[in-house]
């Protein structure tokens, strides 16, 4: 009984994502998506 509330406990914390760790996946997205923009529009810019 013991053992399963404890890995009931563990499942819950592993679940629960750091504020921090939520944020630089954001800030890791935005940036990915800047730079594919940037390099798209450098592409048709040179091909004009």
């Amino acid at each position: 009984m013991k053992n399963n509330k404890e890995k009931k406990i563990k499942n819950k914390e592993q679940k629960k994502y750091d504020k921090g760790q939520v944020f630089v996946k954001i800030m890791a997205g935005i940036l990915s998506l800047l730079m594919i923009l940037s390099v798209a529009g450098s592409l048709i810019f040179s091909l004009i």
